[in-house]
């Protein structure tokens, strides 16, 4: 059983990014089209009919409202930390703080519900199915951390090239930021078993740097 996970896992990551690398080279939806449509299909369909073939249910995901408190006070505390950085990010880049708040077109509630759809599709397919079936192959935490953190910053690879044109310096900033929370929504997750951790930690990851960037 231990080998399907790590198997079903590899073949899945290496699915996820060819797909959505072509797909975000080929094409470019809306936002809310992409994150409420396109990546639920891409992203999270494979996966449930994963677990299904498993035999496991949605609790195998982290979906679960066990530990569902613990999960929001881990999500703040680290949460605070991402808070921090975005903070600095702004002051160095704009010599100063600027609170502008960068959500283009769109009202604070669509912005707001775009980012909890995304953390939601995200979070489940890599902590709740990658890392926790990693984790339970390989049988060590961090080295499940650390192969799913790789991917997930190769994921976002294709968004800061293609969609967003970011300079060669300004690429490996984001994908540094990217890793690091990586590494810090597996490590939550980890203590929590519970996937809202993650999602609540996305959010809370994703809107300073939004606001303040």
């Amino acid at each position: 059983m231990k080998e399907n996970y790590l198997k079903t896992a590899t073949v899945y990551a290496t699915y996820l990014l060819i797909v959505w690398g072509l797909y975000r080279f080929l094409i470019q939806l809306p936002d809310e089209v992409e994150e409420l449509v396109v990546k639920p299909i891409i992203w999270l369909i494979p996966v449930f009919v994963i677990i299904k073939k498993e035999g496991l249910g949605l609790d195998s995901l982290g979906i679960t409202v066990k530990n569902l408190f613990p999960s929001v006070y881990f999500s703040l505390a680290l949460g605070s930390f991402f808070v921090m950085e975005a903070l600095i990010i702004n002051f160095i880049k704009h010599n100063g703080l600027s609170f502008a708040a960068n959500i283009g077109d769109k009202t604070l509630p669509m912005a707001l519900g775009i980012s909890f759809a995304t953390a939601v599709s995200e979070e489940i397919a890599f902590r709740g199915y990658m890392f926790n079936r990693l984790w339970l192959a390989l049988k060590n935490e961090w080295l499940a951390n650390v192969i799913t953190t790789l991917v997930w910053v190769l994921i976002h690879v294709p968004i800061y090239i293609f969609v967003l044109q970011l300079g060669a310096s300004a690429t490996m900033v984001n994908l540094l930021i990217t890793a690091l929370f990586g590494l810090g929504s597996a490590f939550v997750f980890a203590r929590t078993k519970n996937v809202f951790s993650s999602i609540f930690l996305h959010v809370l990851w994703e809107w300073p740097i939004i606001l303040f960037r």
